[in-house]
């Protein structure tokens, strides 16, 4: 298989959250790192593809304290970008499949027999799980801003500042960060629907994120404050889905927005409960209005 190992890595217990598993967050912070040395194995920049447009995440498989990580990186040219990067993260121990990202940059079409040719070696066909499924490649999040969110019924659920530690050798925040102030923001929007914090220790539930799309719309650096302001925005059968947006907050300049299609964890069975009908019709109603 022409991938590239891209990550050995190790899940500490100071990763894992109150499910006593990987935090959303440290999936990220693997993909960040199989990100950099993909483009240092496989020779890729933003002056040969341009600026990455979107980071598609699945999660498929728990990943507990002590499990040792494995990740290969490959370009796929019939995945939903002109030029698509795959991320496969692997429990090391029985290789099971834990979580893929895509990574979707759109650059000049005159470009595209250069890099058939300059990624040759490093492609390979697209796996159908990386496909996205509950979030949509095409379509990007538009600029908005915090007043038009609240006016359509979002709320503000998380303050940041990025610190040296958030950022990547470039001194941008990267995705660990953004990721990372989502996670804290998820509990409160979860708590605008029937399914607060109450009503999941009744019944032994846990919050869990089966698929992410980031979008950066710009750069934030060390010392920015950054606010987000979420909602949720749809509900299906057994999964729900939440939009949050970031802004720097001085400016009021959005900076990335995420897509997180989530769902109820039962904590002894470890999987996913249907949603009952009255919570499905009341999360729909107190659904962003567009």
């Amino acid at each position: 298989m022409p991938a590239f190992e891209t990550l050995f890595s190790f899940v500490n217990c100071w990763e894992c959250d109150e499910n006593d598993h990987l935090n959303v967050q440290f999936y990220l912070s693997r993909f960040d790192e199989a990100d950099r040395q993909f483009r240092l194995l496989g020779g890729l920049s933003d002056a040969v593809a341009g600026p990455r447009r979107a980071r598609h995440v699945r999660f498929h498989n728990e990943l507990f304290a002590g499990d040792t990580l494995h990740m290969t990186s490959h370009v796929a040219f019939d995945g939903p970008y002109m030029l698509t990067v795959v991320h496969e993260l692997r429990r090391t121990a029985d290789g099971s499949l834990a979580a893929t990202a895509i990574d979707g940059y759109a650059p000049a079409d005159s470009m595209a027999r250069e890099l058939r040719r300059r990624f040759a070696e490093a492609s390979d066909a697209m796996p159908d799980a990386a496909q996205p499924r509950g979030t949509s490649a095409t379509g990007e999040m538009n600029g908005v801003t915090p007043a038009q969110l609240e006016a359509a019924g979002a709320r503000v659920t998380n303050r940041a500042t990025v610190l040296p530690r958030h950022t990547g050798p470039d001194g941008r925040a990267d995705d660990c960060f953004a990721a990372g102030c989502f996670v804290e923001a998820a509990p409160h929007t979860w708590n605008m629907t029937p399914m607060d914090e109450a009503w999941l220790a009744e019944r032994n539930l846990g919050r869990v994120v089966a698929e992410l799309k980031l979008c950066w719309a710009g750069p934030l650096k060390v010392g920015e404050p950054v606010v987000t302001l979420s909602g949720v925005t749809g509900a299906g059968t057994t999964t729900f889905t939440i939009r949050h947006h970031m802004f720097e907050a001085r400016t009021q300049r959005f900076v990335a927005a995420a897509d997180v299609v989530c769902l109820a964890l039962d904590l002894e069975t470890r999987k996913a409960p249907p949603l009952a009908d009255d919570v499905r019709q009341e999360i729909l109603k107190a659904a962003l209005r567009r």
